[in-house]
């Protein structure tokens, strides 16, 4: 970079997978159900106060859903990613947007994690563990294989890269 060359922060190039669309409200799904049953339930058994239980489980429901249809298609249009050798970089958020870049120098373990549900929808997520106290950033929402390139991608780059990770 020459002198009065600037570096400006750029969005990150890459995509999620589709699927983790599918992965995001089959969470919200899940997070949605388990109240919504209880006071379901609740309000079936119990005769004084199936009003009371019975309101909010349909209004929980109301939301849960709308929130399964529209915002894990918005944090798809939102979440980005890329490595470069210099850094890894990502962008999340929903209301507040958070972009973290974790320099390959600071870079101390790279892992991939795969719950029962990315297993179910064929997803991984990559946590690049650094020496920042704000914690690891992790590429959630990855095809299992390009989550395995990834990590191997940037194990080769930090192995290469001057620095103690500290």
């Amino acid at each position: 970079m020459s002198q009065g060359e600037e570096r400006r922060l750029r969005p990150p190039n890459n995509t999620l997978n589709e699927r983790a669309v599918a992965w995001w409200r089959a969470q919200w799904l899940l997070l949605t159900l388990a109240p919504v049953a209880v006071l379901a339930v609740l309000g079936a058994l119990i005769a004084p106060a199936r009003t009371w239980l019975l309101v909010p489980a349909a209004v929980l429901a109301v939301l849960g859903l709308a929130c399964t249809v529209f915002m894990p298609m918005w944090w798809f249009r939102v979440h980005r990613w890329e490595v470069t050798d210099e850094a890894v970089y990502v962008r999340t958020g929903y209301f507040w947007q958070e972009w973290r870049i974790a320099p390959m120098s600071r870079i101390q373990t790279v892992d991939t994690v795969r719950g029962p549900l990315e297993q179910l929808f064929k997803l991984s997520t990559v946590i690049v563990t650094t020496a920042s106290s704000k914690g690891a950033v992790r590429i959630e929402g990855l095809g299992h294989e390009l989550a395995a390139e990834l990590a191997e991608r940037l194990t080769h780059i930090t192995q290469a890269t001057p620095g103690d990770a500290t």
